[in-house]
C-alpha cells in the first residue's frame, strides 16, 4: 500500500545573486509577486496537495522565511483594533500548523542534490515533494497536486516535465524517454545540463518533484555531477532500475522568477487573474507595450 503524500522539502539556501541589490538582505524567496511572496505561493500550492509538513533547506540570512509563517501579535491586534478584518483575514489564510515547519541549514553551497541530502532526517522513509519557490506555477489544480496524483497512480517517483526548444536542453535536466503516454511519461533516463547533440530529448524537469526516500541512500555519495555539484538529477536516474520513474505534463504555466524578465511576466500574469486588479491592470499596460 503507497504511504500518502504528506511531507515536501523546499530548497531556499540560494543567494539570490540575479536579484542583487534588492536580495542584499532580503531572500529571493520573499520578492513578492503581487501582493505574496514566492515562499507562499509554494506553500499554499503544496497544502492543497495535502502537503502537512514542510522542511525550509535555508542559509545564512533566511530568518525571515520562517518568521512569515510565525503568528505576528501585535500586527494581528492593530488590524482587530482598526477593524480591517479583510487584512486580518489574509494574514490568518497564510499560517500553517504550530510545528508543520522545520529548518535545516545548508552550511556548504553544494547543489540541489545536496540541499535534498540535508533535509535527510525529516524524509526519513516517507515519499516526499520537493518545490522550487524559484518556479512560480500558474494551475488551476496545484501542479504539486497534479504530481501527487500521478504518484497515486503509478506508485513511484514522478517529476513534473514540460518541451524546450533543443537549443535550451543544456540549461535542464533532459528525460531519456521509454515511452510516451501523452500526458505521463515512462523514463529509462535522466541526464543533467547535456550538450545539445546529445540531449535524449527535448522534455526537461522543472522544480517539482515526488520521490521516494531511497533517492537519499544516492545523494549520500556526495559524487559531484555538472558544474561540480552534488546533482539530484544524477541521483534520480540511479532510481530508475529499480523504481517507477515517470515524467508528468503537468496543466498550466510556469514563470521562472529566478530570471528578471520571468519575474516581471509572473508580476503580469498572476495581476491580471486577480479580479480586485485586472481591469486596472489591462487599463495602464497600453502606455507601455
Amino acid at each position: 500500500m503507497l504511504k500518502p503524500l504528506k511531507k515536501a522539502v523546499l530548497p531556499v539556501a540560494g543567494l539570490g545573486t540575479r536579484f542583487l541589490p534588492a536580495t542584499k538582505a532580503l531572500a529571493k524567496e520573499m520578492l513578492p509577486v503581487v501582493d505574496k511572496p514566492l515562499i507562499q505561493y509554494a506553500v499554499d500550492e503544496a497544502r492543497e496537495a495535502g502537503i502537512e509538513q514542510f522542511c525550509f533547506v535555508t542559509g545564512r540570512g533566511k530568518t525571515a522565511i520562517v518568521e512569515h509563517f510565525d503568528v505576528a501579535y501585535e500586527l494581528e491586534r492593530t488590524l482587530l483594533e482598526r477593524g480591517k478584518q479583510k487584512e486580518l483575514d489574509a494574514l490568518r489564510d497564510q499560517s500553517v500548523q504550530p510545528g508543520s515547519i522545520t529548518t535545516v541549514r545548508q552550511q556548504v553551497p553544494m547543489g540541489l542534490g545536496h540541499a535534498i541530502w540535508c533535509a535527510r532526517s525529516f524524509i526519513g522513509d516517507d515519499p516526499f515533494a520537493i518545490l522550487l519557490p524559484d518556479d512560480l506555477m500558474q494551475c488551476k489544480v496545484s501542479c504539486t497536486k497534479q504530481l501527487a496524483d500521478a504518484y497515486m497512480e503509478t506508485g513511484g517517483n514522478v517529476v513534473a516535465v514540460e518541451e524546450v526548444p533543443m537549443e535550451r536542453v543544456n540549461k535542464y535536466g533532459v528525460l531519456d524517454i521509454q515511452e510516451d503516454k501523452g500526458r505521463l511519461v515512462s523514463v529509462k533516463g535522466l541526464v543533467e545540463k547535456p550538450p545539445i547533440d546529445k540531449a535524449p530529448s527535448n522534455l526537461t524537469v522543472i522544480g517539482r518533484y515526488v520521490l521516494m526516500p531511497e533517492v537519499v541512500p544516492f545523494l549520500a555519495l556526495m559524487e559531484k555531477g555538472a558544474g561540480g555539484e552534488v546533482q539530484l538529477t544524477d541521483a534520480m536516474a540511479k532510481l530508475i532500475p529499480t523504481q517507477p520513474f515517470h515524467g508528468l505534463r503537468y496543466e498550466g504555466r510556469r514563470f521562472d522568477c529566478g530570471d528578471k524578465t520571468g519575474y516581471l511576466e509572473a508580476q503580469i500574469a498572476f495581476a491580471l487573474d486577480r479580479p480586485d486588479l485586472a481591469d486596472a491592470v489591462r487599463a495602464f499596460l497600453p502606455r507601455y507595450v
